[in-house]
């Protein structure tokens, strides 16, 4: 490998200020995987649950997952009063860190064992709005940085991973820490845990909304979606109401099939079932969409077909292009083909690294660690090393691009996930457990930064909340929908965590595979969106 870049160019990346922001924000977006991950877990590990209801309570990671449906609204959607007084992503930041602060207080004085249930309906509070502060952070720092070229999005992406993992692991490590105390019980944690979200807060308030001309461009959109269903006629009402059925059956079916008609339908397949009515509807809407496309008007005749509009229309070209113009622009630009495989190899990637993750806490416990001994190498070791690779991640990808940095982080990933497979056989050895974190922090960290550094340069700036959140869902799907199974699977294997972490390992290499089939085009899309950054910029 060969790089045109020097050190000392590569570091200047870093001078920039924006990144500070970024590393903050980045903080705020880890914590909340704390307060219903990690320490979750911990509290109801210690109050006796077993490993599979551990692990389907995560399930309400699910928000994580499916936030995609409505990260249109974050681009599009103006919060009253706080849009005027702080800006678009300003105000969608603070909205949602303001309703952690509130679920986390209310989670501070239940029960887990008597009041299960509201526990897990404010984690889900705190799930969806966390998701959601995702949605508009991460639009924050694409739209901070989209007049430059993607050396400064991975750059944005090492502070941006540096920063969650500060806050997941970093902070992650208070609540072990304090619980192994004298005196210290879950909910008088989870007290502190709310204090410190709102400390986080200040980031919002304090900094600039960056500059877009997301308004105008939507608008011209908007423009011309309204020219044309004049024409189009009451086929326009169908288009309306596929959009929520096809929203509503992709809810239904992640939050477990509620109410399934058994006498008509066998649970066995209602998965094929809601698959088979999201594909209908969807080969549906696209020709209804393929035959508005075709109907659209001139850029002179728009003035004359908005007079014939009517307040339907209106609400229909709006939705349009909340919701559709974004999804329609990205396969408009790459094509239908590359963008199917943009997002199977998102949704591959982290496969292995979900399965890990969310038994990992479980694992350590039963392995015979302590709280006070996952507070100190879990958290406080996987931090800083995050930290530190996550530097020295982005300064290989600013050098020798984003898709060697892929290559390099996901064989990496692959391979780390042996040491905990050593670890099962081994036992509670102190010094295993610290170079297994040590390594998986490594590994984890440099395949995120280009990870993230890829999703960030094929958005849209006109649309950087909505593509940007379809492309991570798919990621965090993996880890949600999928490893909230992860628990099953360990007692399918009667407890046997040595071959449980073997088969993650082997998660990862279907990915790569993938990514080896795509990269010609993926370097062609990325050389291009560093092309327009700088004829944007001259």
């Amino acid at each position: 490998m060969s790089s045109t870049q020097t050190i000392k160019q590569t570091l200047s990346y870093f001078k920039d200020r924006k990144l500070l922001t970024i590393f903050f924000f980045g903080i705020a977006s880890g914590f909340p995987w704390v307060m219903i991950g990690s320490a979750m877990s911990g509290w109801l590990k210690d109050e006796g649950l077993s490993r599979s209801s551990i692990g389907l309570f995560g399930l309400i990671f699910v928000a994580y997952s499916i936030n995609f449906l409505w990260s249109p609204l974050a681009d599009r959607i103006k919060l009253p009063w706080l849009t005027n007084a702080v800006g678009q992503r300003r105000s969608w930041i603070l909205a949602t860190q303001a309703c952690l602060v509130l679920a986390t207080l209310k989670m501070s004085q239940l029960d887990a064992i008597t009041e299960l249930s509201l526990l897990a309906f404010f984690g889900l509070i705190i799930a969806i709005s966390g998701a959601t502060q995702d949605i508009a952070v991460d639009a924050y720092r694409i739209d901070s940085l989209s007049k430059q070229n993607s050396n400064f999005m991975a750059a944005g992406s090492a502070m941006a991973t540096a920063g969650w993992w500060t806050g997941y692991a970093g902070l992650g490590s208070i609540p072990f820490i304090l619980v192994s105390k004298p005196n210290w019980e879950w909910p008088e944690v989870y007290l502190v845990l709310a204090g410190i979200m709102a400390l986080l807060m200040l980031t919002a308030i304090v900094i600039k909304e960056p500059q877009s001309d997301r308004d105008v461009a939507q608008g011209i959109i908007e423009a011309k979606y309204l020219s044309a269903l004049p024409q189009y006629g009451a086929r326009s009402l169908g288009i309306l109401l596929i959009l929520p059925l096809i929203i509503i059956s992709i809810i239904y079916a992640n939050i477990g099939y509620p109410y399934w008609p058994d006498q008509f339908i066998s649970k066995n397949y209602r998965f094929t079932a809601i698959t088979l009515i999201v594909a209908t509807l969807l080969i549906v809407f696209v020709q209804q969409l393929t035959r508005l496309n075709k109907s659209i008007a001139t850029n002179s005749a728009i003035t004359n077909a908005i007079n014939r509009t009517t307040n339907l229309h209106k609400l229909t070209a709006w939705l349009l292009t909340t919701l559709v113009a974004p999804i329609q622009e990205f396969f408009d630009r790459n094509g239908t083909r590359l963008a199917i495989s943009i997002l199977l190899f998102i949704f591959l990637f982290k496969l292995g690294e979900a399965y890990l993750g969310r038994m990992s806490i479980v694992f350590y416990r039963e392995v015979g660690f302590s709280n006070e001994d996952i507070a100190y190498y879990s958290k406080l070791i996987n931090w800083a090393t995050t930290i530190v690779f996550s530097l020295i991640g982005s300064v290989f990808t600013i050098r020798y691009g984003i898709l060697k940095g892929l290559f390099i982080g996901g064989i990496a990933m692959s391979a780390s996930n042996l040491l905990f497979s050593v670890m099962a056989l081994v036992g509670p050895n102190h010094l295993l457990f610290a170079l297994t974190v040590f390594v998986d922090g490594f590994t984890s960290a440099w395949g995120s930064v280009a990870f993230v550094a890829l999703l960030s340069v094929l958005c849209n700036k006109s649309f950087t909340a909505s593509q940007y959140a379809l492309m991570a869902s798919l990621g965090t799907f993996g880890r949600v929908m999928l490893g909230s199974y992860s628990g099953i699977i360990v007692d399918w294997l009667d407890g046997n965590w040595a071959l449980f972490f073997v088969l993650t390992s082997l998660m990862v290499i279907p990915s790569l595979l993938f990514l080896y089939s795509i990269r010609h085009p993926l370097t062609r899309l990325i050389n291009e969106q560093n092309a327009l950054n700088e004829q944007s910029n001259t």
